[in-house]
């Protein structure tokens, strides 16, 4: 039996075919699961309609997390395909390039707030959303990376936001777990997604990750997608305020 059998998942942040986000959306589709897609803004909706045509979608609709009447109007939306909500998928992050090139103490303010809104606040705000509409409990699960944890060069403020991002999946966890929602991270490896390129010498990370990491290669969407699944799945059943780590080992080592 499929491990998401009839059940509804909502996946936000997929914005191409090499998005985390989408390689789990197919993941899911493959176990069964009936799909909710968000996207940003109208010039994503058209991408997204050809995504999502190879994946069992019930519904895309669109929101901002950066504005609260959106974040609303997704949980007036997710009310209307009358089921109840079992699994959200929270992969949305972004950092201003020119905060990410430098050195972090050059952090603009505002450059800071903004990676905090849109990278940590907005599990909050979408868990808020969320919540009400998982009335049999649920699953909800964030992507994260080791750059939450360790200084990881180029990574600046991201991995600021990162740790907040964390932070907020281990209270939101003790919040929900009354209610049988589970919140946790995928802590996945550097992946060659269309974000990462905004990280300065990103192929110099992938060839450092591929010669040092236990299973010296680098991690695939495939492996990120599947950890996803059995965290949504009844056999994660016991596991929430986690990280996961799926990187090839390569949190576990040294200098």
């Amino acid at each position: 039996m499929p491990l998401l059998e009839d059940r509804l998942a909502l996946v936000m942040g997929i914005a191409n075919k090499w998005s985390l986000a989408y390689a789990i959306a197919q993941a899911f589709s493959r176990e069964g699961a009936r799909l909710v897609l968000t996207y940003l803004g109208s010039h994503q909706k058209e991408a997204l309609e050809s995504l999502a045509a190879g994946l069992n979608v019930r519904a895309v609709l669109p929101c901002d997390v950066t504005k609260e009447d959106e974040v609303e109007a997704l949980g007036r939306s997710l009310d209307a395909l009358g089921e109840p909500l079992s699994a959200v998928v929270h992969s949305l992050a972004f950092a201003n390039r020119e905060d990410l090139a430098g050195e972090f103490v050059a952090t603009s303010r505002s450059g800071f707030l903004l990676a905090q809104e849109v990278s940590a606040y907005s599990l909050v705000a979408v868990a808020r959303t969320a919540a009400p509409r998982m009335p049999a409990g649920g699953s909800i699960t964030t992507l994260s990376y080791l750059g939450a944890v360790r200084v990881v060069p180029h990574y600046n403020v991201m991995g600021v936001a990162k740790a907040s991002l964390e932070a907020a999946v281990r209270y939101l966890a003790s919040d929900l777990g009354a209610k049988g929602i589970r919140v946790n991270a995928i802590s996945a490896g550097p992946v060659k997604t269309a974000s990462a390129r905004a990280i300065k010498d990103f192929s110099g990370v992938l060839e450092t990750v591929a010669r040092r990491a236990p299973l010296r290669r680098i991690t695939e969407p495939g492996e990120v997608a599947d950890a996803a699944v059995f965290l949504a799945s009844a056999l994660g059943r016991g596991v929430t305020g986690n990280v996961l780590y799926v990187d090839s080992g390569m949190q576990i080592m040294g200098m």
